[in-house]
């Protein structure tokens, strides 16, 4: 007889998983954990059936003891299904991301949520800079003027621009929003700003800018703005690196994007919810944006009417730089997360609890972290 249940929710990989082993984080493959689970004396469920009251999860979520799940293909754990969940102690992340858990619910029935922090922030920053460069160099309307067989330069370049002297910030510089920042340093970029509810340690300001004089000549490239509607108006390029939360749902609307300077560029790798899509679908219909790319979506996979499937131009050529939801999913990435998750598990396995900080985000009823909610006043 098991100790408990792990229930695993994952992407189906199919022939791709059979073909390459090192695409963990789909249910063929398991990141890796069968074994080790089971070695603990734990039963292993694995599934892809998350959506509805028939699926596989809202039966097993009943007696499971711990839930995973990823950002890419979220089993969501509302408030019902924590309330069902009689046996619920712990619900682990494979990546980053913990906003498809209720995590009011979760602190109510004092039940651990963690991911695994830090797992993704290269793979994260490589694919929103890849972003940036695909929505200022205009490579969604160069490449489809490409594929339809025809040579029409002007249409491609007449949208077509450079990074190096232009303004970009990043609405959030945690671990992956300043890392684009650094990268961004090689574009030479004509200022960088950044907004947050913190300031970023001295040593990292001085980093880049220090960065930016050797190789650019430029003095004092990255600063903090206390205004989100302020520094959005200085930006050509707003780049979106924050958690999902109360305050951030939504975030990005019709509003703040009037603020935005006439043909900008928004890219969105955080979180779909951060942005109200009928807005910024009409905002690149309008003109007021040149593009939107990103890869999350919602909710995720999207329906076939999600206003992000379109984002035309007025002049009828694509400002879309969308992807499935890939920027966490580099084979390096799915091994870190794999091996992040084991890690969160043998720390729940031992009793020791001995989780990494970093990796918490709620505990004992309580916010473990200020990216998510303000912890509880004792």
């Amino acid at each position: 007889m098991s100790k408990g249940k792990v229930l695993l929710v994952l992407f189906k990989g199919g022939q791709h998983a059979i073909e390459q082993k090192k695409l963990l984080g789909c249910a063929e493959n398991e990141l890796g954990i069968r074994k080790f689970v089971e070695e603990n004396g734990y039963e292993l469920v694995t599934t892809t059936d998350k959506d509805g009251p028939d699926s596989l999860v809202e039966k097993e979520i009943e007696e499971a003891e711990i839930v995973i799940t990823t950002p890419f293909f979220p089993a969501y754990i509302t408030r019902e299904r924590i309330e069902k969940a009689k046996n619920l102690k712990l619900c682990i992340t494979a990546g980053v991301g913990s906003d498809h858990i209720d995590l009011n619910a979760a602190n109510e029935k004092k039940l651990t949520v963690a991911e695994v922090t830090g797992s993704n922030v290269v793979s994260v920053a490589e694919h929103a800079l890849m972003t940036i460069l695909n929505l200022v160099r205009n490579y969604p309307s160069a490449h489809e003027i490409a594929l339809k067989g025809e040579w029409d330069i002007a249409a491609a370049a007449r949208d077509e621009y450079d990074i190096e002297g232009k303004v970009v910030g990043t609405v959030g510089a945690g671990r992956i929003g300043y890392r684009i920042l650094e990268r961004l340093v090689a574009f030479n970029p004509k200022k960088l700003y950044y907004f947050d509810y913190q300031e970023l340690p001295q040593s990292a300001v001085d980093k880049i800018n220090q960065a930016s004089k050797l190789f650019n000549g430029v003095d004092n490239l990255l600063e903090r703005v206390e205004s989100l509607e302020d520094m959005v108006s200085k930006c050509d390029v707003v780049t979106i690196n924050c958690p999902l939360h109360e305050k951030t749902k939504g975030l990005f609307d019709k509003k703040l994007i009037s603020h935005m300077k006439d043909g900008a560029w928004l890219v969105n790798t955080a979180r779909g919810a951060i942005c109200n899509a009928e807005d910024v679908n009409e905002a690149v219909k309008s003109g007021k944006l040149l593009g939107y790319g990103g890869d999350v979506w919602y909710p995720q996979p999207p329906g076939p009417n999600h206003p992000w499937l379109d984002l035309t131009r007025p002049n009828g050529f694509s400002g879309n730089a969308m992807t499935q939801h890939i920027s966490g999913c580099s084979l390096d990435s799915e091994l870190r997360y794999s091996l992040g998750t084991k890690s969160i598990l043998e720390s729940y396995f031992t009793k020791k609890f001995d989780y990494r900080p970093q990796d918490l985000i709620v505990i004992d009823g309580d916010y473990a972290t200020k990216a998510y909610g303000e912890r509880n006043k004792k």
